[in-house]
């Protein structure tokens, strides 16, 4: 892994770490789906120009079936699961489902793409997700059957990551990633159609939700899925997915710069466990495993 493929990892951790500071600000206003649908639109729409002047279009219509999976099962299914489990589940038990992203990747890449899974790399991960609950934080929740059924969704959206990932790197290798990130994000765009006519927001919209829904789409995804695609087909779709695990040290940093939240000492040791873990599954630890 070189040094250029871990400042990438790093820097989509930070731009996918501000998305909940976004959400936080535009949801309560628009409400999931629209905020949802915008954020994929936007972030299609703005790179299309882009796609169509470098003649990439011919890859979206060439490889339009793979892109609108990648559509439904990587943004307009997982976002949606995640936003309906916000809305029941206890504040950071979301993150923590969403994490466990990279043990299914894991398994379904061994499964499918049988790419090498050594027990060092186990280690990772599993230090990882032990500190992704470090960091949020794990309380005692009463099992009522909303609290079930969101968590549900909640894993049910990591698991979609987990199949998204292999899926890019087996049916989508050396497409660029700029076609995969129009593609799919207006393939998630047209998949929501059908469920805007009945969430349609009913609180008045400021600037200042605007800015946060133009953000949320050009930098938290249109920048962050060019980032992710191409990590997935240079590294591989595991350790891609291992930002999982960094996207929230990010979002408490984005929480401790913007919102005055307070930094803890279990804060700091889920961190500390987040990037090492994240380490040691990337084999950065390995002998040769970091490079120029």
């Amino acid at each position: 892994m070189s040094v250029f493929n871990v400042a990438e990892l790093l820097l989509l951790a930070t731009v996918w770490g501000g998305s909940f500071l976004f959400m936080r600000i535009a949801a309560p206003v628009l409400g999931p789906v629209w905020l949802i649908e915008l954020r994929v639109l936007i972030a299609g729409l703005t790179l299309l120009p882009i796609l169509v002047r470098l003649d990439l279009w011919r890859e979206v219509r060439r490889h339009w079936r793979s892109l609108l999976v990648v559509g439904g099962i990587n943004s307009a299914l997982p976002f949606s699961l995640l936003a309906f489990a916000s809305v029941s589940l206890p504040a950071g038990f979301t993150a923590i489902l969403n994490a466990t992203a990279p043990l299914f990747g894991t398994i379904v890449a061994f499964l499918w793409l049988k790419e090498q899974l050594t027990p060092t790399r186990i280690i990772g991960f599993i230090l990882g997700f032990l500190g992704v609950i470090i960091l949020i934080g794990w309380k005692l929740v009463e099992l009522t059957p909303a609290f079930v059924v969101a968590s549900l969704a909640g894993l049910l959206a990591a698991f979609a990551y987990g199949i998204a990932a292999p899926y890019i790197k087996q049916k989508l290798a050396g497409v660029p990633s700029l076609a995969i990130t129009v593609g799919s994000q207006l393939g998630a765009a047209l998949l929501l159609l059908p469920a805007l006519p009945f969430t349609i927001p009913s609180k008045p919209i400021t600037l200042s939700i605007w800015i946060a829904v133009q953000s949320l789409a050009l930098l938290s995804t249109a920048l962050a899925y060019l980032l992710y695609f191409r990590l997935i087909r240079t590294i591989g779709s595991t350790k891609a997915l291992t930002v999982t695990y960094l996207i929230p040290v990010f979002a408490m940093v984005w929480g401790l710069l913007f919102l005055n939240e307070p930094i803890t000492s279990s804060m700091i040791l889920g961190c500390g466990l987040i990037l090492l873990g994240t380490a040691i599954a990337n084999d950065l630890f390995a002998k040769g495993g970091f490079n120029a």
